[in-house]
């Protein structure tokens, strides 16, 4: 291969720079100095200055609570707009780039195949990344990461739902191989903040994301898809617990945490008090001028942002290199805001509800409009590590139109000037030394490897198990076997997902287990017996045993696990639960929400079966979208979803008069260019996005589906119908309000 030696001189050049910038700020920076009012709260900083910092000034910006210290860990010119990192075994660092997300106003050279995913190193140990190699480039906005054994990393890019597999094969660091591990260019929405994101490898030893309503596996050099019932929930990012727990996050909901309380391969369930109405608002330290809706989300007279309304980045922290009251505790960037809220994550019987771990403060905020916190994660070291975009604009160009509340104010502050930095800060604690030492997983024998699922670190634990599950080695076995009967709880818990990720549970392991002293480790067991009830005709025997457990957790569990065998034992083991134990929050509420579904499905089919075959294929893709992308405003089942437990984010579509009117103009014209102002009374904080840029197919499928879907009764709308109003709108750029659309008369011809 022909070196470029140019492109090599810039790597080196900007490695010594972010080598002795980060230098400069190893050792802590200054706490930001803080002030309060009578009421303790810290002082707002009502005149931020908006011209970027150096890193090291930024620093000086961030408030953390006494004790714990950020250290810089790479920033520009090194890294450039990351939005996601993860880590090999060996502890090198991949970021995602995107290189072209919102460079002006107009979010100009979007669709610019220029993207890159880099690769870094801390050759010495002391935290700090002091070299940088490009691992892939020309790429189209790469969303998730996730890497495998040596050399291979799949990812996923912006508009597409295919998955592709990276492979550098000759250790330079450069990827010099890569292919389609799976492909779907199926349906994806033109909205480039609704795209999939997350593909994180759960206890369970499947990959999980956002908005494709699928899970993977891992088989060789493919990913193969498992359909989930329901779809998936969640925005941009989400993370998972020591148990397998997944949390989500929606942004355009304005929900800052869901979908926790059951997998989503069971379907999507949540409880309404799920947090308190004291979890919504946000306590920012600095003025929020560019928030999306304007005024009506900002808290008088410090005019800061009031409630959550980009929340993304979510995890859990798993390490041990921080105080131990913050392990399970769920972290929850808002980027608007410029802060990261820290949530006590509580299981009371079996049902889990947040609260923010301070009175009206945030763990983490900064003074720095730049300060863009898009992703958290646990590190290697035990430490957690916040993604910093360092961007001047986050909101995507949809809104921030000409006719916006934001692109006046992103021009009046300058943001738009600040493009190409980022930053990757390590969150430390003075109580920790931490060790240099760093993991050589890639090179270490599978029984090495098993020796780490007693890890005190989740980080290693995951990363143990994923690679003895690749790499498919059964000399292990024996060891594995007695691990998950003598091992610590968690160590209990990898080895018996090990076991079935290498397919080799066997009944008496299985048996044992069952009868673990835990409750986390049978709960683990009866989950696994949902794979291992295909192998072993006698296991549902052994679970039916589990409906009299102690833990509300271990027969929720059940209660999933055998919604799927389709038995008449798996069916009066779900009857006997919801029965035996009518107090239980979970177990009726879950089941009546998953039976709903599956009926209100079976209507839908059976409309569309009375339609012709157009209109019945439209309404099908029309589904999908929605359940993609619309339901996180208007809601699962059309009825749209409370901000913060009170208002509706976006109006309700189930029997809307607007929805079911004879003609679709109005419709039509809302999807291709938006809708703004007050509908039919009611001002709502989000304006409805235009999604004119996909096509007319697209446009007509999203109406066919919630004009004959949520009760009402509207007839289909055909790609024709839609571009007939594109015809004559020629040359609209502007979103349309109702009291607009209430004076055009319907097109002749629907």
């Amino acid at each position: 291969m022909k070196k470029n030696y140019k492109w090599l001189l810039s790597v080196v050049c900007a490695s010594v720079v972010l080598f002795y910038t980060c230098k400069s700020v190893q050792k802590y920076v200054t706490q930001y100095p803080v002030q309060r009012d009578a009421s303790g709260r810290i002082l707002v900083d009502m005149h931020p200055d908006p011209t970027p910092k150096s890193p090291i000034e930024e620093m000086k910006h961030i408030y953390v609570p006494p004790g714990y210290h950020l250290q810089l860990v790479a920033s520009e010119p090194m890294v450039s707009q990351p939005v996601a990192i993860a880590w090999d075994g060996d502890a090198r660092m991949y970021v995602a780039e995107l290189n072209t997300y919102m460079l002006d106003v107009n979010g100009s050279h979007e669709h610019e195949a220029t993207c890159k995913i880099k690769l870094l190193e801390d050759t010495n140990g002391d935290g700090v990344m002091d070299k940088m190699t490009v691992f892939a480039d020309n790429l189209m906005l790469p969303r998730t990461l996730q890497p495998l054994d040596k050399g291979r990393l799949l990812v996923s890019q912006t508009w597409t739902n295919s998955v592709y597999c990276f492979q550098d094969t000759n250790g330079d660091g450069v990827a010099d191989k890569n292919w389609l591990a799976y492909e779907n260019h199926g349906t994806n929405t033109n909205n480039l903040e609704h795209q999939k994101s997350g593909l994180i490898w759960n206890l369970d030893n499947r990959m999980y994301l956002t908005y494709d309503p699928v899970r993977y596996t891992l088989k060789g050099d493919k990913v193969i898809p498992d359909t989930l019932v329901e779809g998936t929930a969640g925005q941009w990012g989400m993370g998972n617990d020591d148990y397998g727990r997944l949390f989500y996050s929606s942004a355009g909901g304005e929900d800052p945490a869901l979908m926790f309380q059951q997998n989503v391969h069971y379907g999507q369930f949540d409880f309404r008090d799920r947090y308190d109405p004291e979890f919504i608002p946000v306590w920012p330290i600095v003025t929020t001028p560019d928030v999306q809706g304007g005024f009506g989300r900002l808290r008088l007279p410090d005019s800061t942002l009031n409630h959550f309304t980009a929340s993304n980045g979510q995890s859990i922290f798993r390490g041990d290199k921080l105080p131990a009251d913050m392990k399970g505790d769920l972290f929850i960037c808002e980027p608007v805001g410029r802060l990261i809220r820290r949530s006590k994550v509580t299981n009371t019987n079996g049902k889990i509800t947040l609260r923010n771990a301070y009175d009206k403060s945030e763990f983490l905020a900064s003074t720095d409009l730049n300060f863009r916190p898009v992703n958290t994660t646990t590190g290697p070291d035990g430490c957690m590590y916040i993604v910093d975009m360092y961007h001047g604009i986050i909101q995507e160009s949809e809104w921030t139109k000409a006719d916006s509340y934001l692109r006046p104010k992103i021009r009046q502050k300058g943001l738009d000037k600040n493009v190409g930095r980022g930053r990757i800060f390590r969150l430390v604690h003075d109580d920790y030394k931490l060790s240099k030492e760093r993991p050589h997983m890639l090179e270490e024998t599978s029984a090495q490897l098993v020796d780490h699922l007693n890890s005190p670190n989740g980080w290693w634990r995951d990363n143990a198990q994923k690679l003895l599950v690749i790499r498919g080695d059964k000399s292990v076995v024996p060891a594995l076997k007695a691990l998950a009967v003598n091992g610590g709880q968690l160590a209990r818990i990898h080895a018996l997902w090990t076991l079935n990720g290498l397919d080799a549970m066997d009944a008496e392991t299985f048996a044992i287990a069952l009868k673990d002293k835990d409750p986390e480790v049978r709960k683990t067991t009866v989950w696994i017996g949902e794979d291992f009830m295909k192998k072993d005709s006698n296991a549902i025997d052994m679970l039916e045993k589990m409906s009299t457990d102690l833990s509300a957790d271990v027969r929720f569990q059940l209660l999933l696990s055998m919604r799927f065998v389709n038995s008449a034992k798996s069916k009066a083991i779900i009857a006997d639960l919801i029965k035996n134990y009518p107090d239980d929050p979970m177990l009726a509420a879950s089941q009546r929400t998953y039976e709903n579904k599956i009926r209100a499905r079976a209507e839908q089919l059976a409309r569309q079966k009375l339609l012709n075959e157009q209109g019945a294929k439209l309404v099908a893709q029309g589904q999908i979208v929605f359940k993609q992308l619309c339901f996180t405003c208007h809601g699962a089942d059309g009825k749209g979803i409370l901000s913060g437990g009170t208002e509706l984010t976006a109006p309700a579509l189930a029997g809307n008069p607007d929805v079911n009117a004879m003609a679709p103009d109005k419709l039509i014209r809302i999807l291709l260019y938006g809708l703004s102002g007050p509908i039919r009374g009611t001002t709502y904080n989000d304006a409805m996005p235009a999604l004119g840029g996909n096509d007319n197919a697209y446009i007509a499928s999203v109406l066919s589906y919630i004009r004959s879907d949520f009760g009402n009764k509207g007839s289909v709308v055909l790609p024709e119908d839609v571009q007939k109003i594109r015809d004559a709108t020629t040359g609209r750029t502007k979103g349309y309000t109702m009291p607009e659309l209430d004076l055009i008369k319907p097109m002749r011809g629907r």
